[in-house]
């Protein structure tokens, strides 16, 4: 019997039937913000993106988040917007949270000069564009939408022209500021959701580009995508930014959020995303809708 219940504890803190603390608190907590996207620029009171108050209210935030028991936090792309050099002004607040915290790539992150578009990754902190990371039964991707991209490589890179060839297969008015996911970073996403699923874990996963709903901010790609994530049982959940709106979609039991990006307005947008066993609760601040997701169980 006590071998039984050894094996059972340790299903279940792999990614099964998760169950809550006794408590009732949460199995952990992460923070979410999308789209800082600061630039020294000033704009009138009545403009949607208020890019110079954004360090103002990435601090606050920080400030905030770091009173809370997180895990980590995450920011969905877009840090900046036109100039390298405010990597510099917001990078050193991001970094004072206490709890691990990571980035995912924009197309705005790269809307910098040709001869610094290579550096954008690492003045993220990235070792690489793509990647994930494990907890507490659950793996985490983060994807790299710009993988396929008309802004993120030089105009004389192979990779732009290969972009532009890409783009032009697309329906006729398919933005150019979109990008996609290319095919060895699909095989390497593939070959992730197959080891989470043989891990009994849940997956949740990060990129700046939603895939779901139809939307004119979608990946180019976004079937491909879509395609790979209906086709894990693993997968609960897709989190992006983007869409300054914020948007929302389910698909076969799974919950694509668009969170709503923290430039825009004189108002901020954040979120802290409580992980429970049978949901997933997401807490808005600002204008970032708070909202309940039911989970379903790993093989349904």
């Amino acid at each position: 019997m006590s071998r039984l219940l050894f094996c059972l504890g340790a299903w279940l803190s792999a990614g099964g039937l998760l169950a809550d603390e006794p408590s009732g608190k949460p199995l952990f907590s992460f923070g979410v913000i999308a789209d800082c996207q600061f630039c020294n620029v000033k704009v009138s009171k009545t403009a949607q993106r208020q890019y110079a108050l954004s360090p103002k209210k990435l601090a606050a935030c920080v400030e905030h988040l770091n009173r809370l028991d997180l895990r980590f936090v995450v920011h969905l792309g877009d840090f900046i917007d036109r100039d390298f050099e405010s990597f510099a002004d917001v990078s050193p607040i991001y970094d004072k949270l206490k709890a691990d915290h990571y980035h995912v790539l924009g197309n705005h992150d790269f809307e910098v000069g040709d001869e610094q578009k290579a550096k954008v990754p690492a003045a993220l902190g990235l070792e690489s564009r793509y990647y994930q990371f494990r907890y507490h039964g659950y793996r985490f991707i983060a994807l790299d939408g710009n993988d396929v991209s008309l802004h993120a490589y030089p105009a004389g890179d192979p990779r732009h022209k290969a972009a532009k060839a890409v783009h032009a297969k697309l329906p006729a008015g398919t933005p150019t500021w979109n990008g996609a996911v290319g095919q060895a970073q699909l095989a390497w996403l593939k070959k992730a959701l197959a080891e989470a699923k043989r891990a009994g874990e849940r997956v949740i996963l990060f990129c700046h580009f939603p895939v779901y709903p139809e939307n004119v901010h979608n990946l180019w790609n976004a079937a491909d995508v879509l395609a790979l994530v209906r086709e894990s049982r693993a997968v609960v959940a897709y989190m992006n930014g983007h869409n300054h709106a914020g948007n929302y979609g389910r698909l076969a039991k799974r919950h694509f959020v668009t969170f709503s990006g923290m430039v825009d307005t004189e108002q901020t947008a954040y979120a802290v995303v409580h992980v429970h066993g049978d949901r997933l609760e997401i807490r808005g601040f600002g204008r970032q809708k708070t909202m309940t997701l039911p989970l379903a169980g790993n093989g349904d």
